[in-house]
């Protein structure tokens, strides 16, 4: 495609644009399990009002903008009230999941620096469940991912001995997720934490799917364990705003238990040409409106309205839960919160995937141990019933041979 020499009309743009993107997920229908958090067209023409106020701001520059520069302080502080965050607790809004990682591993390595590790060289002790985001990172700091494990009991949770084994002189950080993105299992971040105690290591929490659900859950409830700043050894935790806090995209929070382990995360410069800068993420520009979409909705929902969706969300995978088994399934592990992962024994994960994709199901899949996987948002409370009849349907199919090409194993 050029560039038209001549402008179009942007009513003629519009219905470009919507011809091209009918092809894509119908997400708003319910029949999509990854990517999108639907919690209702409430929350969405919110999320697009709010992010619209701001859209031109930029957070780079809280002295021209010191109404977003609040915003963000607003949400770190709503955000370590929620998850046990100490006096003198801190963090920072970031543009996702990856940005917020990224971030926690570059302030543990800088942090190690100043405290006598080697620059040369540091590992990450992370479960085999963790995020891919933590290869990403390591790969562009170029320290050495330390992938151990799972428990052998069924769990699907991080083996704390196996990562204590693999801990050496030049670990900068060990990993817990709560809970990890593959099986939706909260790792047992307390017994991490007696081995970051043990060792001296940094204790990262990966609650980029939980932190803004898993309080939620407890308040409702839900046995959720301490994985959280409650585990005095968590020294950072992600924790995504545009998964279950159901804020726009791109938000993220990055946290730390104090000031003096944050200060190794902006970035200053003053020698060069031009005015003298600090960033306290990877991004220079940050949009305003993810920032003001993120204070919005979390104004406008408030502890109660999260509670309700959060409620929705656990009582809709308990329905599936429940009805996978009797199509004879087996569950993953123990979920507690809005991620499942299950398998069928003796039946193709990848063609029963392609089969719901055929029915118009875009969800995902988990590779170790091959298994359909589910993310599910408070629209799917609506669609639980016709979800499990397809995939009554599918199961029957592949069991006869009758399915589509497979998929590959791959998500994108």
């Amino acid at each position: 495609m050029q560039m038209p020499v001549e402008g179009r009309p942007w009513d003629e743009v519009r219905a470009d644009m919507l011809t091209r993107g009918a092809g894509d997920v119908a997400w708003r229908d319910g029949k999509t399990a990854v990517y999108v958090f639907n919690a209702g067209e409430d929350v969405h023409q919110l999320q697009h009002e709010a992010y619209g106020l701001f859209m031109a701001e930029n957070g780079l520059g809280p002295l021209a903008f010191p109404s977003l520069a609040q915003m963000e302080k607003d949400v770190i502080s709503m955000a370590l009230g929620l998850l046990s965050g100490p006096p003198g607790s801190t963090g920072a809004m970031t543009s996702g999941g990856t940005d917020s990682i990224t971030m926690a591993i570059k302030t543990a390595r800088d942090y190690a620096r100043a405290n006598g590790k080697p620059k040369d060289r540091a590992n990450i002790v992370i479960p085999r469940s963790g995020h891919l985001a933590f290869h990403k990172a390591a790969l562009l700091m170029d320290i050495e991912i330390r992938s151990v494990a799972l428990k052998t009991d069924g769990s699907y949770e991080a083996d704390p001995d196996a990562m204590a084994a693999a801990i050496d002189a030049a670990t900068i950080m060990m990993v817990g997720s709560a809970p990890n993105f593959p099986h939706g299992i909260i790792d047992p971040i307390a017994e991490l934490g007696k081995v970051a105690d043990n060792k001296g290591v940094w204790l990262h929490v990966d609650a980029c799917v939980g932190g803004y659900f898993a309080p939620f859950a407890r308040m409702n409830g839900v046995p959720v364990p301490d994985f959280d700043f409650a585990v005095p050894a968590v020294r950072s935790m992600s924790a995504d705003l545009h998964k279950y806090g159901y804020c726009a995209k791109g938000a993220s929070t990055i946290l730390f238990r104090s000031a003096d382990l944050y200060k190794h995360m902006p970035f200053t410069l003053s020698q060069w040409s031009g005015a003298p800068m600090k960033t306290p993420t990877l991004a220079g520009t940050r949009p305003g409106g993810a920032i003001s979409a993120a204070w919005a909705v979390m104004n406008v929902l408030g502890v109660s309205g999260y509670r309700e969706k959060q409620g929705l969300v656990c009582q809709t995978r308990e329905r599936i839960e429940a009805g996978v088994k009797a199509l004879g399934f087996e569950v993953l592990g123990k979920p507690l919160l809005g991620l499942l992962a299950f398998r069928h024994p003796g039946v193709d994960t990848l063609a029963l995937y392609g089969a719901m994709r055929q029915r118009g199901w875009f969800t995902s899949f988990t590779v170790e141990p091959p298994s359909l996987h589910l993310m599910l948002s408070p629209k799917h409370a609506e669609v639980a019933d016709g979800y499990l009849a397809d995939l009554a349907a599918s199961l029957e199919a592949v069991k006869a041979g009758d399915t589509a090409p497979k998929v590959e194993a791959r998500y994108s």
